[in-house]
């Protein structure tokens, strides 16, 4: 939950290098592979491995290192393409957006717009579970995937990509604080009593709206084992992301 976010969010962004503040263009797409998971990004520079991705902020992408390649046959893009059912040949409507994570390249959710949102006022919600295969042209969704299709504000309301920008800042604030005052062992009434102490102490400066202080705090209580698998997982994502890289240039080379 903490690391999705949605296609539209991410496309314009400036993608950086992290280590050397390089700019190397606009992110223009994002490309998922035959499995469904989202692997790479295209700019300017060339498609970049998401497995390079170190941080996504409001502004600019950053990423380990200034890495782009040829892409494989096999990459879809799934923005715009076309959904149905097995069923069916024609299609039902159209991937208008989706949610993904970017650590690991998981989609969270799928946006659909056309004659299957049409109930939804045109835009509907529909989960990865209720996906059959995504195929070079279009996603096959299973029969009665209409009866689980969700409208946007209920189906995506347990994102924090879907929190205003206030909020977003506030959650990765108290969360960088929350870090050094806890452990994955501390249990469940340690953590909400440290999560109201940091509230507490962020509310006590004046600084903060007092409603998005407390989003942030209900937030981050829902979400604790989510944020703390993702502490956990960056160092290792960061050393995948650099023996991946040398492999890449050792085997191209």
């Amino acid at each position: 939950m903490f690391n999705v976010i949605r296609r539209s969010q991410i496309v314009g962004l400036m993608a950086m290098d992290s280590s050397t503040a390089t700019r190397y263009g606009s992110v223009e797409e994002v490309w998922v592979d035959d499995s469904g998971r989202v692997v790479y990004f295209a700019s300017d520079a060339g498609y970049t491995p998401f497995e390079q991705v170190a941080m996504i902020g409001p502004d600019a992408l950053l990423t380990y290192s200034e890495l782009a390649f040829t892409p494989p046959p096999s990459l879809r893009r799934l923005h715009q393409m076309a959904i149905r059912t097995p069923s069916l040949s024609t299609p039902l409507g159209w991937v208008e957006d989706f949610l993904f994570d970017w650590e690991t390249g998981d989609i969270a959710a799928y946006i659909l717009g056309g004659e299957i949102a049409a109930p939804f006022g045109g835009r509907a919600v529909l989960f990865p579970e209720d996906v059959e295969a995504i195929d070079a042209e279009v996603v096959v969704i299973k029969e009665d995937a209409k009866n689980r299709l969700k409208s946007e504000s209920e189906g995506l309301k347990g994102f924090l990509s879907e929190k205003s920008q206030q909020v977003k800042n506030l959650v990765k604030k108290m969360g960088d604080r929350l870090a050094k005052l806890l452990s994955p062992q501390d249990k469940p009434e340690v953590v909400r009593v440290k999560i109201k102490e940091v509230r507490d102490e962020l509310g006590q400066l004046g600084r903060h709206d007092k409603n998005a202080l407390e989003e942030a705090s209900e937030f981050l209580q829902d979400k604790w084992e989510d944020f703390q698998h993702s502490l956990s997982y960056t160092g290792k994502r960061m050393k995948q992301a650099i023996d991946s890289a040398w492999k890449r240039l050792t085997h191209s080379s």
